[in-house]
């Protein structure tokens, strides 16, 4: 098992790319604490855990809330004796799709400041753990939006963008205390919309504007945008996750994991 030994703290755990990781996590070994604001969900990702045989808590968290991320980050550290791994698979819901003519700062700010805060304060109370026991591993979730050039995405471009910096920002301070920090960028994952995504609703919004179903936006994305001529699966994610959060990835920080079946070619 890649994560035996290991205490995985997943935000936003009760989503679905939280969720499939959270899953992929528990089957390689590690002990898993979900957390996220809707404590039903938690409680079914959680239960398919134990189901298979693995190790799962939860408790519901208000990512944006300071005091809270602390508060949490110190009681699993004071119950497992340790801090691994940390995903933040937290959504914030935003708009796309509505052109620069027509979008109010507050549309355009709204994911930037959601983003940047969540993963700041979630990053720095695994941060604190993990210096003090001189090891871990601190994810983040981007998509090609930090890359693209185009109308309708803005607000949500730059916030992946910002969290593509922190990741890089966070590789450089934590290094020293054995600490890597990697992003995971992956397109869209039509699979994900039917799961609790908050994606549902922001593509949802995004095909209307295009003038078309949603199903159909993405089928052609996959077909011109992605050099697979496919979108990626939720396991796909979660896999590189796993190898991202194991010791075979000792050697990688500071980085980008390119999970966008081509759509994004890194050079």
């Amino acid at each position: 098992m890649w994560l035996e030994g290991k205490v995985a703290v997943v935000y936003g755990g009760g989503g679905a790319i939280g969720g499939a990781v959270a899953r992929a996590f528990a089957r390689e070994g590690a002990r898993v604490h979900l957390a996220g604001r809707t404590q039903a969900r938690l409680d079914a990702v959680a239960a398919e855990i134990v189901a298979a045989g693995g190790q799962a808590e939860c408790a519901a968290l208000d990512v944006l809330d300071e005091e809270a991320v602390e508060h949490h980050a110190s009681a699993v550290a004071e119950a497992t004796g340790r801090f691994d791994v940390m995903l933040n698979a937290v959504g914030i819901s935003h708009v796309q799709g509505t052109p620069l003519l027509e979008l109010g700062y507050d549309e355009y700010a709204h994911p930037l400041e959601g983003y940047t805060r969540s993963n700041f304060l979630t990053a720095r109370a695994a941060a604190r753990r993990m210096v003090r026991q001189g090891t871990g591993v601190i994810l983040m979730l981007s998509t090609p939006g930090a890359r693209m050039a185009g109308g309708g995405f803005m607000g949500y471009g730059a916030a992946c963008a910002a969290v593509e910096a922190m990741t890089r920002h966070l590789a450089g301070e934590l290094g020293p205390h054995g600490v890597r920090a990697v992003c995971l960028r992956s397109d869209a994952i039509p699979e994900a919309l039917g799961r609790h995504s908050h994606t549902a609703e922001v593509f949802r919004k995004a095909a209307q504007q295009a003038g078309m179903t949603v199903d159909g936006m993405l089928a052609e994305r996959a077909r011109s945008a992605t050099l697979l001529q496919r979108l990626p699966t939720l396991q796909q994610l979660a896999d590189a996750a796993v190898f991202a959060a194991s010791d075979r990835a000792g050697a990688v920080t500071a980085c980008l994991l390119n999970v966008t079946c081509g759509s994004v070619v890194d050079v």
